[in-house]
């Protein structure tokens, strides 16, 4: 046990004085103001005055050597002065990369009265002189494929580049920038190792004349070897390859290389992806290689599982588990399946997929068992699905064979049927990006054709198509921001049969909601039955055009954008008899990393009602 020493122990009185002295010095250290000390923190200890014309007076006062020692509390007039003398080469130097080379410079010192409170003063005035104009540029190249006949085009594209400042003011960031702009061109196509090797600006002070001489080696011109995937454990990397779609033989392309990433990135067994080109493998002397493109990868999990909650106007609430697996035990190809829970559609699904073939074709086949509220009825369906599909960069395409049933419930509920269909379908997706598009065009169709099995077997035919266009509009004078646009929309289908012929009820065509026709619910424009009911019909068309517009806040352009619109649209059994629903309204758009969040109030013409749509994200 510890026991505690007496006070008057006389080993401990020195101790216990030491312990003060230490303590009041150190409470007098911490009571010190720290904006007295030369930290760089305190109060200035010089006011720093410059009288310039705008572009130079930022210059200076943002990088000037003064502007570092004017916290120095403890700075001696002596050491002022030293510093005045050497501010003038740092000055002039600063001026060069403007462009100055004959400034006129005066440095004053200015003393304040005996009022110890008020900071000297330094006044620096500048008058830059005239300009340095550049007189020429001289770009040559050097070395391997100095002359390549396939790189014509692009050594002269880099000449005119570069020749355009011929005539205009020097200043050292735009010639950096433009040197670094031609190694880069040619770096990402054809010579990915190329280099500056020589630079320089010679500078005529008297008469105020800049030559500019570059010179560039481009090296070897390569091409894209095969890929070869390091770090595949999971899953069979020859099989991967061809996801990759890499254009083996093909002029290298950073573009290219990148788009090769971005799809192995995209195909759900890598976590991450790294792609490189092996320049190494090329010799001395070498004007032409092909080089392996090496693929450093981590793989995902074999199965990944996926809980969502959501919520949409058109559906309500929603609830979902997403199961993957990337390789089904003796098969080997991926399956996908889903489980949803909401209020209007609840559903179970399942599609199992290969990987694609050498020619990027790749089969499937896929299961779903539904219950679809349809207008006035409620509808149970199942549907069986399979076939060939090929997705590329900017389309997709595929056919397949289909068996749908869908039984219907409610008073006068047409009777149950099913039908099976041999289908093609067509994607093309030209926008200027995939998850915020503010340009381009999207276009798509399907066509099929079969026979119902029941009640009866009749033949009958379906073909549906939509089309997306962006019209960015010309810019207000000045504007360099995002630019307004009309976006342009169109749906249309058509079921092709005899009159008495019974197709399935999931087949048929619905409009209104938040992706068709807005003012209007879910599905509630269709046709009538006998008795007054709606439902699908057999022929349907809607558009839509809509004025987006950037928002701007104090004159900077933000994430939202404001949108007006107007949508109409009819669905009916008969071409000479419909009603075209239209609805008009005005919303907000934000920019969200996964896609445009939107929110619309619109009004429907027909039912004299408002109503508020919501939606997250892009797909087409």
């Amino acid at each position: 046990m510890l026991k505690p020493f007496p006070a008057n122990t006389p080993a401990l009185r020195p101790a216990f004085l030491l312990a003060s002295v230490l303590l009041l010095s150190g409470c007098s250290l911490l009571s010190k103001n720290p904006i007295d000390d030369a930290s760089g923190n305190g109060p200035p200890s010089f006011e720093l005055e410059v009288e310039a014309p705008s572009d130079v007076r930022e210059l200076l006062l943002q990088h000037m050597e003064l502007q570092q020692y004017r916290r120095l509390s403890d700075l001696r007039r002596s050491e002022l002065s030293r510093l005045l003398g050497a501010a003038d080469a740092n000055i002039r130097s600063l001026l060069g990369t403007l462009g100055y080379f004959s400034p006129t410079i005066e440095l004053q010192l200015i003393e304040t009265p005996s009022d110890g409170d008020t900071p000297r003063k330094v006044r620096v005035q500048v008058e830059p002189g005239p300009a340095t104009i550049v007189r020429s540029t001289q770009i040559s190249f050097s070395g391997t494929n100095a002359e390549d006949p396939s790189g014509r085009g692009m050594r002269e594209g880099i000449r005119r580049d570069l020749e355009r400042f011929n005539g205009e003011r020097f200043s050292q960031s735009a010639w950096s920038n433009a040197k670094n702009e031609g190694v880069r061109r040619l770096q990402n196509r054809r010579y990915p190792t190329a280099s500056l090797v020589d630079s320089r600006a010679d500078i005529d002070a008297d008469l105020n004349e800049a030559e500019l001489r570059m010179d560039y080696a481009p090296g070897p011109a390569y091409s894209f070897g095969p890929l070869v995937i390091q770090g595949a454990d999971r899953y069979n990397p020859a099989e991967l390859i061809r996801l990759a779609r890499l254009p083996v033989g093909e002029e290298y392309r950073q573009t290219t290389l990148l788009e090769t990433q971005q799809r192995l990135a995209n195909s759900g067994y890598y976590d991450s992806v790294f792609l490189t080109l092996a320049t190494e493998v090329a010799q001395p002397g070498d004007t032409e290689v092909q080089a392996p493109v090496i693929a450093e990868v981590r793989e995902a999990k074999l199965q990944k599982w996926i809980y969502g909650l959501g919520v949409s106007t058109d559906t309500g609430f929603r609830f979902s588990i997403d199961h993957t697996h990337n390789r089904v035990p003796y098969l080997g190809w991926r399956a996908q399946s889903k489980l949803q829970l909401d209020q209007k559609n609840p559903l179970l699904s399942t599609r199992l997929t290969s990987l694609p073939d050498y020619s990027g074709w790749n089969y499937f086949v896929g299961a779903k068992a539904a219950r679809e509220e349809l207008a006035d009825y409620m509808a149970n369906s199942a549907t069986l699905v399979a076939g060939r599909s090929k997705s590329e960069d900017k389309i997709d395409r595929g056919y397949y064979l289909q068996y749908d049933m869908a039984k219907a419930q409610g008073d006068g509920a047409p009777p149950s049927s099913s039908s099976i269909t041999l289908n093609y379908g067509w994607t093309g997706r030209y926008f200027n990006n995939p998850t915020n598009p503010t340009r381009g065009y999207g276009l798509g169709w399907e066509v099929g054709a079969g026979n119902t099995i029941t009640p009866e077997r009749k033949p009958f035919g379906r073909m549906a198509a939509r089309w997306l266009y962006y019209l960015p509009l010309e810019r207000a004078e000045g504007d360099t921001g995002r630019r307004s646009r009309l976006a342009f929309r169109a749906n249309g289908g058509a079921v092709i049969a005899n009159g008495n012929t019974v197709v399935p009820i999931t087949q048929l065509f619905l409009s209104g909601g938040d992706t068709t026709v807005r003012g209007y619910s879910y599905q509630s424009i269709g046709a009538r039955t006998d008795n007054g009911k709606l439902i699908g019909g057999r022929y349907m068309a809607s558009g839509s055009v809509e004025w987006q517009r950037p928002i701007t806040v104090a004159d900077n352009r933000s994430d939202w954008e404001h949108a007006t619109f107007v949508d109409a649209g009819t669905v009916t059994d008969a071409l000479n008899t419909y009603t075209v629903f239209v609805g008009v309204g005005t919303g907000i758009r934000w920019r969200s990393p996964v896609g445009p969040l939107q929110a619309d109030l619109a009004y429907g013409l027909e039912t004299k009602k408002v109503r508020l749509h919501l939606r997250l994200g892009f797909n087409f």
